[in-house]
């Protein structure tokens, strides 16, 4: 009987890992297959001007047509913004009182650890692209001004519904590894200057996942990764030649061990 129990998971699991092993070929094309862009936030204006930039690894881009990245030095990142985050559905369904508060708690903290990440990514860039200000105060030269807003995280299937991992075949572990586990952003650039818009993007991702991830048992912990990510492509935009593609990494690997 364990047997019967056993092999449809295994073939399942089986199916999943010859699947992944084709989708790491093709990153770009594997996130457009497997990741579907959020739906507009509102904290950008007129979302209908972006379209998906071949050469870009963000979902939805919109640059002003006269914009010119090269006159600019200084670069000021803004607190991420984290209200849309609180509207989220699965959020309204949580039923404790002590529960919410805690997950409000830990958005504040990914917003924080959001804007820490892009910091120190810049900071640490070797091609010293923007010299990063901490106060607007400080401003010298043509500087943009980065606003971000995290706008879904979706909690990690480990951490919510940790008992379906031992569920019967077809409700834990092999069913429940694509899941959502995804997080997305919406973000412009403003010229600090003139106060103009002059570029969007938003994009959604997904993490790796694995049913044994001891890193990963609070609900955000996939997100993190995608946070991070997030930031080093800012800088690898920022630091962009005309005719680069950046590309995104592979979308979803399976790590079922």
């Amino acid at each position: 009987m364990k047997n019967a129990v056993k092999f449809p998971l295994i073939l399942a699991l089986g199916m999943l890992m010859g699947a992944c092993s084709t989708i790491q070929s093709e990153s770009n094309d594997a996130k457009a297959m497997i990741v579907e862009p959020a739906p507009d936030a509102g904290f950008i204006a007129n979302p209908e001007r972006q379209s998906k930039r071949s050469d870009l690894p963000f979902q939805k881009v919109w640059i002003k047509s006269d914009f010119d990245k090269s006159q600019y030095r200084e670069l000021v990142v803004a607190p991420v913004n984290t209200q849309y985050m609180l509207e989220m559905d699965w959020m309204h369904k949580l039923s404790s009182a002590n529960i919410i508060g805690d997950v409000k708690s830990d958005i504040e903290e990914l917003a924080v650890y959001f804007h820490d990440q892009v910091v120190v990514g810049f900071k640490k860039d070797p091609k010293k692209r923007f010299r990063i200000l901490e106060d607007v105060d400080q401003h010298s030269e043509p500087a943009l001004r980065l606003e971000l807003a995290l706008i879904e995280i979706e909690p990690s299937q480990t951490a919510l519904h940790a008992l379906s991992w031992a569920g019967p075949p077809g409700t834990g572990t092999a069913m429940g590894l694509v899941n959502k586990r995804r997080a997305a952003f919406e973000g412009r650039l403003r010229d600090m200057q003139t106060q103009e818009i002059v570029a969007t993007f938003a994009d959604r991702d997904m993490q790796d996942a694995g049913p044994i991830d001891l890193t990963r048992l609070t609900w955000y912990g996939p997100a993190k990764g995608i946070l991070e990510r997030w930031a080093e492509q800012f800088v690898q935009v920022a630091n962009r030649k005309p005719e680069e593609v950046i590309t995104d990494p592979t979308a979803f690997t399976l790590r079922p061990f």
